[in-house]
């Protein structure tokens, strides 16, 4: 079968559905590959990259699979041949015209923004891709449109104070302009009403700004879902306060198949900071601001810019086109399960169902739900046990008696035992003291380094051991063997754990 690369028909658009790179992945599948003349330009790959990678130049809408990244024209359309596959972000759940569409013409349409959110999909989720890159482009226009710095600096001439940034939704576009953020030197606040993201915003260097409200809870689809009036109320008197005191706000929130909530009023634009900036990144979906302008960038009477930009990704084509090839390029893995050219939809497959929009011409949408709980499933309830009687807490005389004996138990082995043996009791006794509080100081993240490190400590052993192998006791002997053998085991898992550790943060 042929995979067709179209050029992009929507005005604006800069990336492409497939890299040279993603092309030379393709064809290891068994396809061969057609790409419409300077579908690449706008990103910055030529006919002749495309080329050295073993495409031809040629009419993609004619292929047997047809890649690309927004919908095609009416007229890419009709050039597509009946029984073919395509695959582009279609938005079905917030275009119903373009469905009706799609039913109308004899092929198969297939939705890359319908991806299910489940563990098995993940290599294939355009859109935590693509928002992976807005939310670090969403950055980057806010720091040129703020024209100052982001971080702190004391210098000769005065005193420069840090810009403060607000992320309003901490999912992957939130996350990542947090990441942005703080590394060019920001004080970042952020908010969601997912609890269980704190971690990852504070891992981030981020502040996480909690909401208390009843309605609070651990999501079970992975998205934020809507609020009632309570936390809305709440939430309304924290951007009230942050927006008078941050220079710029990031917004992030959308609902899946529903309009983007408004969460930043006029109000609170106009008690922004003169030179503020906000970046609704929702503006495709209505918007989080009230004054967004989709599409454009406007400044309010008190000089706060609103950015309504819908393009954040595509301003980086390169990188979007290599994660948005590399995202159907699993899927055509997924759908070619023999490596042999051949595309199979598999109707009974959830993530190739949930993307189905359109199957040889009728119309498969909605998808039935699919099972997609972030949070694990709640055990069976167990039948009830009988309670379990509680530990009676020590006396002050039992506590008391318990500290004179262990003191008299010390006593005696200071008074009997070999003098010799006390220097090495008293080091011992000093190690556990020092030990308890060593380790009772430092992050529960940080247990697992240090205990792997702590097992090089076990060379001690073996020094010890190696010393008495020796020894005309064969008794003495076997032991030392057997000493030898457990600390080494110690002393290289240790530095094998260690360096396994290291290599997770090993850029290369």
């Amino acid at each position: 079968m042929i995979v067709g690369v179209l050029k992009e028909a929507r005005a604006g658009e800069s990336r492409v559905a497939a890299t040279p790179a993603t092309i030379e992945q393709i064809r290891k599948l068994g396809y061969d590959v057609v790409v419409d003349p300077g579908a690449g330009g706008a990103a910055g790959f030529t006919d002749s990259a495309y080329e050295a990678a073993g495409a031809s130049i040629g009419d993609a809408a004619a292929a047997d699979v047809v890649l690309a990244v927004n919908a095609p024209s009416p007229s890419q359309l009709d050039r597509v041949r009946p029984e073919a596959t395509v695959i582009a972000l279609f938005a079905p759940a917030f275009d119903p015209g373009m469905v009706e569409e799609l039913g109308r013409r004899p092929f198969t349409a297939l939705s890359m923004d319908a991806v299910p959110r489940i563990s098995r999909a993940q290599s294939m989720d355009v859109l935590s891709s693509m928002a992976n890159i807005a939310g670090y482009r969403a950055v980057i226009e806010a720091a040129h449109e703020f024209g100052r710095f982001f971080t702190g600096q004391v210098t000769a001439a005065g005193k420069v104070p840090p810009a403060k940034v607000l992320v309003a939704g901490a999912g992957v576009a939130g996350l990542a302009a947090i990441g942005a953020s703080g590394s060019l030197g920001a004080i970042v606040r952020a908010t969601d009403p997912r609890p269980e993201v704190a971690d990852q915003v504070r891992s981030l260097g981020g502040e996480y700004l909690s909401i208390e409200s009843p309605e609070v809870e651990v999501s079970k689809t992975g998205y934020a879902k809507e609020m009632g009036d309570d936390y809305k109320a709440r939430e309304a008197e924290l951007y009230a306060a942050q927006c008078r005191d941050v220079d710029i706000v990031i917004t992030t929130a959308l609902i899946p198949g529903r309009p983007a909530p408004t969460l930043i009023t006029a109000e609170m634009v106009a008690s922004m900071k003169p030179g503020s900036v906000i970046v609704d990144m929702a503006a495709a979906n209505g918007g989080n601001v009230v004054g967004t302008v989709k599409g454009e960038k406007v400044v309010t009477a008190n000089g706060v810019t609103i950015i309504g930009y819908t393009d954040l990704a595509g301003r980086l084509p390169a990188q979007a086109s290599q994660l948005y090839g590399t995202n159907l390029v699993n899927l055509l893995k997924l759908m070619t399960p023999a490596k042999d050219g051949t595309l199979v939809l598999d109707w009974d497959d959830p993530v190739q169902r949930s993307i189905t929009v359109v199957r040889a011409g009728e119309s498969a949408w909605p998808p039935p739900p699919v099972q997609v709980s972030a949070a694990p499933a709640a055990a069976p309830a167990k039948a009830a046990e009988p309670p379990k009687p509680a530990k009676t807490p020590m006396t002050p005389k039992q506590r008391f008696g318990g500290v004179a004996l262990g003191a008299l138990a010390l006593f005696l082995l200071a008074a009997f035992a070999p003098a010799a043996l006390l220097p090495h009791v008293t080091v011992f006794v000093l190690a556990i003291v020092i030990g308890y509080y060593v380790i009772g100081h430092v992050h529960h993240a940080l247990h697992t380094p240090l205990m792997s490190v702590t097992n090089a400590i076990s060379g001690i052993i073996v020094v010890g051991a190696l010393l008495q192998i020796g020894h005309s006791s064969t008794a003495v002997t076997v032991l030392s063997v057997v000493a030898i053998l457990l600390a080494s085991i110690n002393i290289f898992g240790g530095f094998a754990v260690t360096r396994r550790m290291l290599a997770m943060f090993n850029r290369s």
